[in-house]
Parts: C-alpha cells; sequence; structure tokens
C-alpha cells in the first residue's frame, strides 16, 4: 500500500539497513514506531509535519516491515536500536533531528535524547512517559511483580512461544491486539489470567472494527508481519535486563524542550502512573504534558488530530 506524498528507500546506518517512508523537506523530524506496528502507524502525521515545513522520516524499526531482521535476541537491545536511529540523522544528511516515538519508540526517543544531546534538539512521546535507568535490574522485578498473573511482557520472553501464537493467524492475532489495547476495551473488565495462559485463547474475536482501524489497515500490518514474522519485534521485550546492564552510569536529566502525550485509557498509563507523575522532575523543560480523554495505546492513530495539533504546537514552541 502507498500513501500519498510519502516515498520509501532503505538507509544504511549502524551495519544495518532500515526501510524509511518520508515526506517533506525542511528540519529532520524522526518518528519512531512500536509494538506491533510500522512506519504505516504514522500515516497521519507525515502530510501535517511536512506542510509545516518539515522532512519527515519514519523507519520501520531493526526487525520490522522492509527493514533488517538481525536474528540475534541481543541485536535488539535499546542501545543498539538507538545507534541505529542516530546513525540516521547523519545518513540523511543532517546534524541534528528532532525525535518523536510512540509505544517502544518512546524509550527509544527518550534515550536518544538523554545520551545525544548535541544531535537531538528535541524530544516527543506517547504513551510511554520517560522513566530514568532503575536502581534494580529489571527481569527481577518484573517476575516478582507479577508473580502468579499472566503479564504479556513475560509471556514474550521466552523464545518462540508468542511467535507461534501470533503467526498462527497473524490477520487475528493483530485484530484482538490492537483492538484490546484501543480506547474501545475498558482493560479494568478483562478476566484475569494465570501464568500459564496464552495471549489470545480466551480473548474473543471483535465484532467489527473501531473507526481508526480499517480493514486496509489491518490488512497492511497483516502483509508487514506476514512477511517479517513476529521474532524481531517480540526481541524488544527480552532485552530489559542486557539494555539495563549496558547503561549503568547514564544520565538522569532530559533538558532539551519536550512534549508528551497518551490516552486517558492507555493501559500502559495505568500500570505506569507513578512514572508519569514523577515525569516532570526528570523532564525538565516538558512544554506540553496532555491527556486525551477516550482513546487508548494507539495515540497517533486512535486520534490523529489532536495528535498532530500537539506535534505542530510543539514545533511551533521549537522553532517559533
Amino acid at each position: 500500500m502507498t500513501w500519498p506524498g510519502v516515498s520509501q528507500r532503505r538507509v544504511a546506518t549502524n551495519g544495518i539497513e532500515l526501510n524509511v517512508a518520508e515526506a517533506g523537506k525542511g528540519p529532520l523530524v524522526l518518528l519512531l514506531h512500536g509494538f506491533p506496528e510500522s512506519w504505516y502507524s504514522w500515516r497521519h502525521q507525515f502530510k501535517p509535519i511536512a506542510d509545516a515545513g518539515y522532512h519527515v522520516v519514519a523507519p520501520d524499526m531493526r526487525g520490522y516491515g522492509k527493514s533488517d531482521k538481525p536474528h540475534a535476541i541481543e541485536a535488539y537491545n535499546q542501545v543498539e536500536v538507538r545507534k541505529d536511529i542516530m546513525g540516521l540523522i547523519p545518513a540523511l544528511g543532517y546534524e541534528s533531528a528532532i525525535v518523536i516515538g510512540h509505544d517502544w519508540g518512546a524509550p527509544t526517543a527518550w534515550a536518544t535524547a538523554l545520551h545525544h544531546p548535541d544531535q537531538v534538539r528535541a524530544v516527543g512521546a506517547l504513551s510511554v512517559p520517560f522513566i530514568p535507568r532503575s536502581p534494580v535490574q529489571p527481569m527481577p522485578a518484573i517476575r516478582e511483580m507479577f508473580k502468579g498473573q499472566f503479564f504479556y511482557q513475560l509471556y514474550f520472553f521466552e523464545p518462540g512461544i508468542a511467535e507461534a501464537e501470533f503467526e498462527a493467524d497473524i490477520r487475528m492475532a493483530l485484530k484482538k491486539f490492537l483492538v484490546m489495547a484501543g480506547g474501545e476495551t475498558d482493560l479494568t473488565q478483562l478476566a484475569p489470567k494465570g501464568p500459564d495462559d496464552d495471549m489470545f485463547s480466551s480473548q474473543p474475536e471483535p465484532e467489527s472494527l473501531p473507526g481508526w482501524l480499517s480493514e486496509d489497515d489491518l490488512d497492511f500490518y497483516t502483509g508487514e508481519f506476514s512477511q517479517s514474522g513476529m521474532r524481531g519485534p517480540l526481541n524488544y521485550y527480552r532485552n530489559h535486563d542486557l539494555a539495563w546492564k549496558l547503561t549503568e552510569g547514564a544520565p538522569t536529566f532530559i533538558d532539551q524542550p519536550a512534549f508528551f502525550a497518551a490516552g486517558t485509557n492507555d493501559g500502559v498509563i495505568m500500570m505506569a502512573a507513578e512514572a508519569y507523575q514523577a515525569m516532570p522532575s526528570f523532564v525538565r523543560d516538558l512544554r506540553i504534558n496532555e491527556l486525551i480523554p477516550g482513546i487508548g495505546h494507539w495515540t497517533q492513530q486512535e486520534a490523529p488530530e489532536k495528535t498532530n495539533e500537539i506535534i505542530l504546537r510543539f514545533l511551533k514552541e521549537v522553532d517559533g
């Protein structure tokens, strides 16, 4: 599927090639997607940002779409992913960029700003607030926190298990996953599951698609993951401990101009409420911090007009 005004090409960075979708001319704005998505999750953002005078570039992150897919699990740790993005900036002919991320793309965007203040002149995130490096190793803490219950990140952790369930029926799995995390689903009403349950068996097929997700959109995502498989995307969840070890001594504060937006019905915001409340203490130039009523996890797809308004307001704050 093509998207009006958006072209694609592969760009070499950090020893691999990433497929990028791009539009417009001007200062560089990088848009980083999350799980299980693609450059296409930013489809509603290209034209407004390009029309505002920017070169908008949304890569398929490593392991996704038409980008390279290293086999090794450890190749998907956040330090390596961050290097991909930092390598894109000079590869595209720039010295600096504004970096905006959603879901897994959000911690990557925050990390680019944290570790590369000279090259990342402003940063934005959707859904996942900035969280400084934990004083304790992540996986033991997660296992303790969710002992005796199902938690999707623990289910994703064992190689091959979640891949098999997703890939048995990619379209159905994506349909269930996307709808479940959308604003139409009341997450507090979902039946609790045990630690040995799987992701989708107990979840009924949605009777219809929400307004923000068309059959064509679902077809596009299905085509992408049918070709790329789920191993690379799931490997992001298998590197919490490695990324933690590799970032010992990381800075604590982000001082570039920043914005944050998420949905009031986003499960991540419910889960990370404490981090969300603490974020302004660590992101010291947080220009915009908004929760969008009634939407869930897929911020820029569920509320494209409001998301675009926030992004454009932020760009105007940064560049006048």
